[in-house]
């Protein structure tokens, strides 16, 4: 969160952004330079005995068969991110201080963007990462990186990418306001289309409104936690985006109380016995601290 507000302060200052994306980061990345990543910051031999072992360590494929790696780190590991971030900052960030020490960027594991004045500083630099991603065993994905220029209200002109996507925020152009209340056009970010669409599946397969065995309290037990963590990290930024998800898990839990108790089959009488619970209770279930209603059509 730290680096998405860094990155919308700067995307603010500057007119241009190259959103970087790694092909395969975590499938192709080198072991030698990574094990020379971490021998730079550790005398311990057996840290060093133990990073070789995970990166080495055979893949288990879905037939049971066991795949030798000799690149890449395991994927879903708990070290893979600390491993990669040792990795990029030799192999991207030490070097744009040393190749570009006036280009603001902001960097989290894999996922970079670097901020430019102009298009043509943007394409050299562009040009000029690519080169030094080959240098490392790494390659740009042609088709996920990109140039973007950050309009807004103040910023002129038509070009044909106006967005991108940083650590599961879209940047684009949004509508705000200033503290007098009068509308403008600002450069903004909000939960990106993708992470809604997997946090929707994940509502999905949670099935609610066939839990009708599980209590109210072993409801909230289950889903507060991953709701609530969804509201602190893509509610920081226009939270507002994240309402018609809360609106639908709302609408979950009222199909699970209608079908657990027979006097609240009507929608009716269903709604009215919601209104007072929410009341009541304002806090039960995590979503309710910003949305509260249900949506019509359930």
């Amino acid at each position: 969160l730290d680096a998405v507000g860094v990155c919308r302060q700067r995307c603010w200052k500057y007119d241009w952004v190259v959103e970087l994306d790694i092909r395969k980061f975590f499938d192709s990345v080198p072991h030698d330079l990574i094990v020379r990543a971490v021998e730079a910051n550790t005398d311990l031999p057996w840290v060093v005995l133990y990073v070789k072992r995970w990166l080495v360590a055979p893949l288990v494929l879905p037939d049971g068969t066991l795949q030798d790696r000799d690149h890449g780190t395991p994927q879903g590991s708990a070290i893979s991110p600390v491993l990669a971030n040792l990795f990029l900052h030799y192999a991207f960030d030490a070097w744009m201080a040393r190749v570009f020490p006036a280009m603001p960027f902001e960097r989290y594991a894999d996922d970079a963007v670097v901020h430019c004045s102009s298009r043509g500083q943007a394409e050299r630099v562009l040009a000029a990462i690519a080169e030094r991603m080959g240098e490392v065993g790494l390659e740009l994905h042609p088709d996920k990186t990109r140039i973007v220029y950050c309009k807004d209200g103040k910023r002129r002109g038509s070009y044909e990418r106006t967005s991108f996507t940083f650590l599961g925020f879209t940047f684009r152009p949004r509508g705000a306001r200033t503290r007098t209340g009068e509308m403008f056009l600002s450069f903004a970010p909000a939960v990106s289309k993708d992470a809604l669409k997997k946090m929707g599946a994940t509502v999905r397969a949670w099935k609610l409104h066939q839990r009708s065995g599980l209590s109210e309290q072993d409801l909230a037990r289950w889903i507060n936690p991953v709701v609530r963590g969804w509201m602190q990290y893509y509610g920081a930024f226009s939270r507002s985006a994240l309402y018609p998800l809360l609106a639908r898990i709302n609408a979950y839990v009222m199909r699970w109380s209608r079908n657990k108790y027979r006097r609240l089959r009507g929608r009716k009488k269903a709604q009215a016995a919601w209104e007072r619970a929410v009341k009541l209770r304002p806090k039960f279930f995590a979503q309710w601290a910003w949305v509260t209603w249900v949506p019509a059509a359930w």
